[in-house]
């Protein structure tokens, strides 16, 4: 088992909430910015290849074990746009907050709103390591019409939680780690680790 492990990911919201979700394996946890990482592409048109892609990259300019989320959400009466695109969804420079304006435009007049968040988790021990652990999560819900909760960040606050009845950016970080798309992975790729552990 490795005792250091950088994260692909610039994102300050996603960085706390994985370094919260892996805080009960006592690695160290460095943010690829602080290893002066660069930026990664990210040319292909699924999750799964994306975070492979960032977690070999930053893998390769560390030497370091890498871990990389890609995830998003996708809205059922958009053929699951805006996919990988969630980040960009409103274009150059990225905005929270133009990549909600854009979404609330295109289903103004859609009646179907239900959506889920997708995440993939890809670890690898090395760049070329021919086994990645790769787990993934989904978060089912549905699209509002208007903003609601503090909390968050992305499309938080328009995305309602079926089961509890609140928006993401309306529960507390201890509640979304655990029923999360992010949650879900998370905790999938922790098992698969045990496991490592255990053979």
């Amino acid at each position: 088992m490795f005792n250091k492990l950088v994260i692909a990911s610039g994102n300050k919201g996603k960085l706390r909430e994985i370094a919260h979700l892996l805080a009960p394996l006592n690695i160290d946890i460095v943010a690829q910015a602080e290893l002066n990482v660069s930026e990664c592409e990210e040319p292909y048109c699924t999750f799964i290849e994306n975070a492979l892609a960032k977690a070999r990259h930053a893998s390769r300019q560390t030497g370091l074990p890498a871990l990389a989320d890609d995830s998003g959400l996708c809205v059922d009466a958009l053929q699951g746009a805006p996919g990988v695109l969630s980040a960009r969804y409103a274009g150059e420079p990225k905005s929270d907050q133009a990549n909600n304006e854009k979404l609330l435009s295109v289903l103004a007049a859609e009646k179907n709103r239900q959506a889920h968040f997708y995440c993939v988790i890809v670890l690898v021990r090395h760049a070329d390591d021919p086994e990645p652990l790769i787990a993934e999560g989904r978060w089912a819900g549905e699209i509002l019409s208007e903003f609601r909760g503090q909390d968050g960040f992305g499309y938080d606050p328009l995305f309602l939680d079926a089961k509890t009845g609140k928006t993401v950016a309306e529960l507390p970080l201890e509640i979304k780690s655990r029923i999360s798309h992010r949650g879900h992975a998370m905790a999938k790729l922790l098992l698969q680790l045990e496991r490592l552990n255990h053979v």
